[in-house]
């Protein structure tokens, strides 16, 4: 346990112990909770507004179950190019890949 001190504007400085512990550097945002009569500081994860979907409760439903699929082997194979995609999608006979 550490002992801080508050400023008068409420400004505590973490040792660098913890900040080490936790990968802080200056700058870098936290969280601060009250629980049960103690402050609980947490590095924050700030997720930019533009990939904010992908951590939906839908999209990461549908990413476990995809995950589970993969896991149980019910994935047929990888595809090397969107057309290819396509056409197994389309049910249409795949074209033949382009030697490099």
């Amino acid at each position: 346990m550490a002992a801080v001190k508050v400023t008068r504007n409420g400004s505590v400085t973490l040792p660098v112990k913890f900040r080490r512990a936790l990968g802080l550097r200056e700058g870098d945002l936290v969280t601060a909770e009250l629980s049960g009569g103690a402050i609980v500081v947490r590095p924050a994860r700030v997720i930019d507004a533009e990939d904010a979907w992908f951590y939906s409760k839908e999209w990461q439903a549908k990413e476990a179950e995809a995950d589970a699929e993969i896991e149980a082997g019910r994935v047929s194979h990888a595809f090397h190019s969107v057309d290819e995609l396509m056409d197994d999608l389309e049910g249409k006979t795949p074209r033949r890949r382009k030697k490099r």
